[in-house]
C-alpha cells in the first residue's frame, strides 16, 4: 500500500473508534441487524484498558501541574494526554459497539475498530472451544487475540480472504478468535452451519430431475374405473 493509502486507512480507523464512542454512550451496537447473534468478546480485556486509562488520567493530572510555570507545553501535553485518554476509550467502546454476529448465512469476526472478516456459513467445516493464549499465526491462520488469549477455532473447508488494518491481503483458512461466552458460541455456530447444511441438501434434492415439486417430475396415470357386465 502507498503511503497516501496508509494515511487514509489511518484516518478512517480513527474515525471509526471515535464514532465507536459515541454508539457506546448510546448503549447501541454497529452492523447487529435484528434476529442476529452478537457474540461479545470485550470483557476479556475491559480491565487492562481501564487500568491503563486510570493511569493515563493520573499521569495528565501530574503533568498539568508540575508544568504549572510552562503555559505551552501544559497546553500542548493536555490536549496529548487528553486525545490518549480517549483512544483507551475508544479501543474498548469500538469491541464493544462491534461484537462478533452470526446471522445472515455468515458469521462475522471482528477486532475492534480494525478489522472484519465475514466467513460465509458453508465454508465452515468446523469449530470448536481451543483456549490459547499469545497470539498464534502462521501460514493461513489469523489470530483475533483479545486480552492476549482466543478461545475459539474455526476450521474452514474452503479459504476466504480479508485485509490487514493497512491493506495488506490475506488468505485464511483458519480462524482463531475470541468470544465472553466461548462454549456459546461455539455451540450457535454449530447449530447455524447444520441449518444452512441441511437447507442446502433440500434445495439440492429440489433440483434434481424427476423430485417432487419439479417439472420433470413423473405425472401420476390417471384413474379409470370399470362397471361390471
Amino acid at each position: 500500500m502507498s503511503r497516501g493509502g496508509a494515511l487514509r486507512a489511518l484516518a478512517a480507523y480513527e474515525g471509526r473508534w471515535l464514532v465507536s464512542l459515541g454508539w457506546w454512550v448510546a448503549r447501541r451496537r454497529i452492523g447487529v441487524a435484528p434476529g442476529d447473534r452478537a457474540m461479545p468478546y470485550a470483557g476479556a480485556q475491559a480491565a487492562l484498558v481501564y487500568g491503563l486509562t486510570f493511569v493515563c488520567v493520573v499521569e495528565t493530572v501530574g503533568l498539568h501541574v508540575m508544568l504549572g510555570g510552562v503555559p505551552v507545553a501544559r497546553e500542548v501535553m493536555l490536549v496529548l494526554d487528553v486525545y490518549t485518554v480517549l483512544m483507551m476509550l475508544g479501543f474498548q467502546a469500538a469491541a464493544v459497539t462491534r461484537p462478533h454476529v452470526l446471522g445472515d448465512g455468515e458469521l462475522r469476526l471482528r477486532e475492534g475498530a480494525r478489522r472484519e472478516l465475514q466467513i460465509p456459513l458453508e465454508r465452515i467445516a468446523s469449530v470448536r472451544y481451543d483456549l490459547r493464549f499469545g497470539k498464534e499465526g502462521g501460514t493461513g491462520v489469523v489470530a483475533l487475540a483479545v486480552g492476549g488469549q482466543t478461545s475459539v477455532t474455526v476450521e474452514l473447508a474452503e479459504p476466504v480472504e480479508t485485509a490487514t488494518l493497512l491493506g495488506r491481503r490475506e488468505t485464511v483458512r483458519t480462524v482463531r478468535f475470541h468470544a465472553d461466552d466461548a462454549r456459546g458460541a461455539v455451540a450457535a455456530v454449530r447449530a447455524e452451519v447444520a441449518a444452512a447444511v441441511a437447507m442446502a441438501e433440500v434445495a439440492a434434492l429440489g433440483e434434481r430431475p424427476g423430485a417432487p415439486g419439479t417439472a420433470d417430475a413423473p405425472k401420476e396415470a390417471p384413474k379409470t374405473t370399470t362397471t361390471p357386465a
